[in-house]
């Protein structure tokens, strides 16, 4: 042991994803292994609660864009052009009625599935810079109230927080919260009726409050209620109690793994935690489906490229 090389964990990960990742992704992971490789790009999530009318214009002066809107213009392009597809084939199939093609079309379109665009709250904006331009967001500023008038994140963390759908008056429970990135989303849609936030880690949830009070006014503060509990026991807290559901499990964090020797999950004396992440994030999945009510939504996420850590533990 005193003798043996000691192999970085950042390698022993990236290693481990070039043996698994590269069967699973086959030709594609050769650019998936550059982008986890890359610098990181941050996104800049404006609050909605700050009083900084003219960030949006300074960000796009900048040429940063919202790229929430944009996702939702390619959805209805993309809807549109699926249901043109849809048309021109039913046309060469020669059905004897005569359709025309926008018939076909306005059919289609009502009959297709609800486009990402529906999911997309037009109260969350979220700027980044365009696809290699590696700009740094200036350190968010206070307004007249000390509100921050944006937040720093991945931008893909906002994927889960839009597909959870949130409506007015939801209770909604995000299991896994810390640090506070996706809760302080759900906040800015303003149709929690209810937000519970919750995170195993107390030093974590420390960081969740923080970003509370940087962020969120004492009024809207006082609907979020947040907890330090065993996310695998929620049900025997609140069970059936909740409209949507966002269960962000722990994981193997592929980025982070792949770039940071701090925490770094690939560590050897970790090997046993990250061999039982599966069924970790199991036990958290059936304790958020406990935790809805009939009919409720969830979410399930992780920020892992790995099938086992995804669709296994679905399945």
């Amino acid at each position: 042991a005193a003798t043996a090389p000691r192999i970085p964990s950042t390698r022993l990960a990236l290693h481990h994803f070039d043996t698994s990742y590269s069967l699973h992704l086959g030709p594609l992971w050769p650019s998936v292994r550059a982008g986890l490789l890359c610098e990181q790009k941050y996104g800049a999530l404006l609050n909605n609660f700050a009083a900084a009318d003219c960030v949006s214009q300074e960000l796009e002066l900048l040429n940063a864009t919202d790229f929430i809107s944009e996702a939702s213009q390619k959805a209805q392009q993309w809807q549109r052009g699926a249901a043109v597809g849809e048309a021109a084939r039913g046309c060469q199939e020669g059905s004897g009625e005569g359709k025309t093609v926008m018939q076909t079309e306005m059919m289609t379109q009502a009959e297709m599935p609800t486009p990402l665009c529906t999911y997309i709250s037009s109260k969350i904006k979220c700027y980044t810079f365009p696809r290699g331009d590696i700009t740094r967001f200036r350190p968010a500023r206070p307004d007249s109230l000390g509100l921050l008038d944006y937040y720093l994140m991945d931008a893909a963390s906002l994927l889960p927080v839009l597909a959870l759908n949130v409506q007015p008056g939801d209770f909604v429970l995000d299991l896994c919260a810390a640090p506070g990135g996706k809760t302080l989303a759900l906040l800015q849609t303003g149709f929690c009726g209810h937000l519970a936030a919750n995170d195993v880690s107390v030093s974590r949830t420390k960081r969740l409050l923080q970003i509370l009070h940087s962020y969120v006014p004492k009024e809207v503060r006082d609907t979020v209620s947040v907890t330090s509990y065993d996310g695998r026991d929620w049900d025997q807290v609140k069970g059936g109690t909740f409209h949507k559901v966002l269960v962000d499990v722990p994981c193997t964090t592929d980025r982070h793994s792949a770039m940071e020797e701090d925490n770094n999950i690939f560590h050897r004396r970790r090997t046993k935690e990250r061999q039982t992440l599966p069924m970790v994030q199991l036990q958290l999945l059936m304790a958020g489906i406990l935790a809805a009510k009939p009919g409720a939504e969830l979410v399930y996420s992780t920020c892992s490229l790995s099938p086992l850590q995804n669709e296994c533990v679905v399945e």
